[in-house]
């Protein structure tokens, strides 16, 4: 087991879980800045060089579950997500609540200042600690990617 600490925090619109779009169809468009602690400013460089990134980061506001598993309910690993109405797994989901309190979000990179990282797409609330960042690569062509139940759920809401 490690400890994390953050390399960072997100600047971001959203103030509260409840405004950040849920569900099928949801947009994740909105700028945000991802400030990094100069202490990892040289870990940036040559990340300009990429159009997107993967930004690792902690649901530090979420109810936490036990690890204990012992105690685990199967109502803490089965949900049902604001984009259908049956229940799947949390690792088949990106609830918030789970057993590692672990968020990743694909975002553009649209400019490097300094520390600050300007993007777009962010779905975090502000103030989120930021554990890692990588460069986006991707080399599953389109026609290979499954969507598993989200692609079953966006049919029928086209129905």
């Amino acid at each position: 087991m490690f400890t994390s600490r953050p390399i960072g925090f997100v600047s971001s619109p959203y103030k509260s879980v409840s405004e950040i779009p849920k569900g099928l169809g949801a947009q994740h468009q909105a700028d945000g800045v991802l400030k990094i602690l100069p202490e990892f400013e040289l870990g940036l460089t040559d990340l300009e060089g990429f159009s997107h990134l993967i930004v690792i980061w902690e649901f530090d506001r979420s109810p936490k579950l036990e690890l204990r598993s012992d105690e685990l309910h199967a109502s803490e690993l089965i949900g049902t997500p604001p984009s259908d109405n049956r229940p799947h797994g949390v690792f088949a989901t990106r609830s918030p609540r789970r057993p590692n309190p672990i968020g990743l979000t694909v975002v553009e990179l649209l400019r490097r200042d300094g520390v600050s990282l300007h993007v777009r797409g962010v779905d975090m609330l502000d103030g989120t600690p930021i554990l890692d960042i990588k460069p986006y690569l991707s080399n599953i062509p389109d026609e290979k990617l499954r969507r598993g139940w989200l692609a079953e759920a966006e049919a029928r809401q086209k129905r």
